[in-house]
């Protein structure tokens, strides 16, 4: 596979690398919280689907049983998101798995509550080319936030049936989805509602564009687990367990509850998160059916995610930091 740049990359690329070896001092600073004193709920989570259960939830007050005032914000990058750990904002975020993984096992007091979606990877590419992985070999295939869980997922797969790609980074899904409409790429690897937006624009621009890959299925087949990635979860920092652990139970049964109100009021669901996830109710709406969210306890994910994590990181262990999280990393 070739590549235009060596595994490890800047810390401005990936959560996950940023929360490698060279960045690990300063970790520690990131994961603590706000004060004791400080009784809040701020959450914050990527422009990606997991995020519209939450806008959904504060729009609709779901978080008052807990007592506390609540905050939404949308990282758009992982600078954003180490930025707000480090400046002790963030109480809870919709993160990658692996990442919080990393986080723990690095000793940095991060868990996981539940995790928010069955998967919602997609390799977007022409509707009138061949489709499956097979279509992907030696072409040229843009991925945004190298080394994060979408990339680690992809490359194995590849691995996995033996497959050559050009492959392209990118910063962003939208600098991604730019270049796939401009034709600077075959295909691009995209999450939702970036898959989305991708066909809608190349709509509008005359270009055709159908989902080649759903990475879901194609993860399925290779774990015998069925159609899931658990790529995406909430994590809880230390600060939060500590200040309000009695409430994390509580808190998934919100987020079970709005899972299903989401799911149940598409329109009223896009409506309520157009707003901070900065695009057209119509566009989310459209994308919420590919999202696959869900909201299920960490602890019953396990062997989904162990799966996962054992062959994201089959040729790099640091990537977790090592070895698989303990029953701890759990939140419940």
């Amino acid at each position: 596979m070739s590549h235009q740049q060596p595994r490890h990359f800047s810390r401005r690329q990936a959560l996950s690398t940023l929360l490698a070896a060279g960045a690990a001092s300063a970790l520690p600073g990131m994961v603590r919280a706000s004060t004791a004193s400080e009784a809040r709920l701020a959450l914050y989570g990527p422009p990606a689907g997991p995020t519209m259960t939450l806008a959904w939830a504060v729009a609709n007050n779901a978080f008052e049983p807990l007592g506390l005032p609540v905050s939404l914000t949308v990282w758009r990058n992982p600078d954003e998101l180490r930025a707000g750990l480090t400046s002790g904002d963030i109480d809870l975020s919709v993160v990658p798995t692996q990442a919080a993984a990393n986080l723990y096992n690095r000793g940095m007091g991060v868990r996981l509550l539940n995790v928010m979606t069955d998967g919602l990877l997609y390799i977007v590419g022409p509707a009138d080319g061949p489709t499956g992985l097979e279509a992907l070999a030696g072409r040229r295939v843009v991925v945004p936030f190298v080394n994060d869980t979408p990339d680690l997922i992809l490359r194995a797969l590849l691995e996995h049936h033996q497959l050559q790609i050009d492959f392209v980074s990118a910063g962003t899904p939208v600098e991604a989805a730019q270049m796939l409409l401009a034709k600077r790429v075959d295909f691009a690897l995209l999450s939702e509602p970036a898959a989305t937006v991708a066909q809608l624009r190349g709509r509008q621009a005359g270009i055709n564009l159908t989902r080649t890959v759903n990475l879901q299925s194609a993860w399925g087949e290779l774990t015998g687990l069925g159609p899931v990635v658990p790529q995406a979860g909430l994590a809880v920092t230390r600060g939060f367990s500590e200040r309000h652990g009695a409430h994390l139970g509580q808190l998934q049964e919100i987020l079970k509850k709005a899972t299903a109100e989401v799911l149940a009021n598409p329109d009223a669901a896009a409506e309520a998160a157009s707003g901070p996830l900065e695009q057209p109710a119509a566009m989310l709406r459209q994308s919420i059916p590919h999202c696959n969210l869900v909201a299920k306890p960490a602890s019953a994910m396990r062997p989904a995610l162990e799966a996962m994590f054992e062959l994201m990181t089959a040729a790099d262990p640091a990537l977790l930091g090592g070895h698989l999280p303990n029953d701890n990393f759990y939140a419940l």
